[in-house]
């Protein structure tokens, strides 16, 4: 082959280089909602218990336990029951944020400690990119739909009650 010949097939492949790199930078820009779907976990078989001063109320459940699982939530859910949530489940308490990035649905956001109490009761906004933090570290977080919390007569201080909480402030 003539230098000529190495030259153009040297060209001929950084150009295909490019295109290729081109092309996967460009899709991996594309907004998530375009192709992403909610994620659906398995309601857990025991309900969350929220005992308030004006009684007991059950909640199904799904258990957000995992990095991967924290991280998707309720993200793009269109709709949800209003006796179900996600309950997010940290290792340990920690200084936590969330936002309502790619979740079309307002939320309330009650922050847990490790004692099954609620610290705070947040409100996210649809689409927001907002941190909401509870100002303490908390251990867990349950997702309702908006409104369910006042609803439910929640306040700072009462109780929640599920197997993933533990047993040890009953």
């Amino acid at each position: 082959m003539t230098y000529r010949n190495w030259l153009t097939t040297g060209v001929v492949c950084a150009a295909i280089a490019f295109v290729i790199a081109a092309g996967a930078f460009f899709h991996s820009q594309r907004p998530a909602s375009a192709d992403s779907r909610a994620m659906i976990l398995a309601v857990d078989p025991q309900p969350l218990v929220a005992v308030t001063k004006g009684g007991e109320r059950s909640f199904s459940v799904e258990i957000a336990d995992t990095s991967a699982e924290r991280e998707a939530g309720l993200m793009f859910r269109q709709e949800m029951a209003d006796d179900h949530g996600m309950l997010f489940v940290f290792e340990e308490p920690r200084d936590v944020s969330f936002w309502m990035k790619n979740t079309p649905m307002p939320l309330d956001l009650i922050f847990v400690g490790q004692d099954g109490r609620i610290r705070a009761i947040k409100q996210g906004e649809p689409q927001s990119e907002a941190m909401i933090s509870p100002g303490e570290p908390v251990r867990f977080v349950l997702e309702l739909k908006a409104g369910t919390a006042a609803r439910s007569g929640f306040e700072d201080g009462d109780l929640l009650r599920h197997p993933a909480i533990g047993t040890a402030h009953n």
